[in-house]
């Protein structure tokens, strides 16, 4: 570990008829291009459940409810220092709607096909449990 300043990230990883919300980083964004579940930076003394429904608020303008942290990681990139927490998250108004909805550039994707798509390497674990605990069942 460097002596870096570390970013603490809360991550949505929004889930719904074994289907998740996924995005790609726009390109002028580090890792653009990239695959990405809504998240970001945590606010000073913000907790990653609640920045983690803001940014998914903020970027695909859905309202979402943490259910429980699914993973916590910290990764090293060349370009920065991160310590991500993946928040398992629920629509605030789940139906089928969703499926229809404009969500910025969010799609709903089936667990299987998580794997089909090029997430940055910090993402592999979640990818990898997603598929373990929603595309088998």
């Amino acid at each position: 570990m460097s002596n870096r300043k570390v970013s603490h990230i809360g991550v949505a990883v929004v889930e719904y008829q074994r289907r998740f919300l996924v995005g790609i980083r726009n390109g002028d964004s580090p890792l653009a291009g990239y695959h990405e579940f809504p998240g970001g930076k945590c606010h000073t003394g913000e907790p990653s459940s609640a920045c983690a429904a803001r940014e998914c608020r903020e970027e695909a303008g859905l309202e979402v409810i943490p259910v429980h942290n699914l993973l916590s990681v910290q990764h090293s990139y060349d370009h920065a220092e991160l310590d991500l927490d993946f928040w398992l998250c629920r629509p605030a108004d789940a139906s089928d709607e969703l499926f229809k909805q404009t969500l910025h550039g969010f799609h709903w994707i089936p667990a299987a096909e998580l794997p089909e798509l090029s997430f940055p390497a910090a993402n592999s674990a979640i990818v990898e449990l997603l598929v373990k605990q929603y595309a088998s069942e």
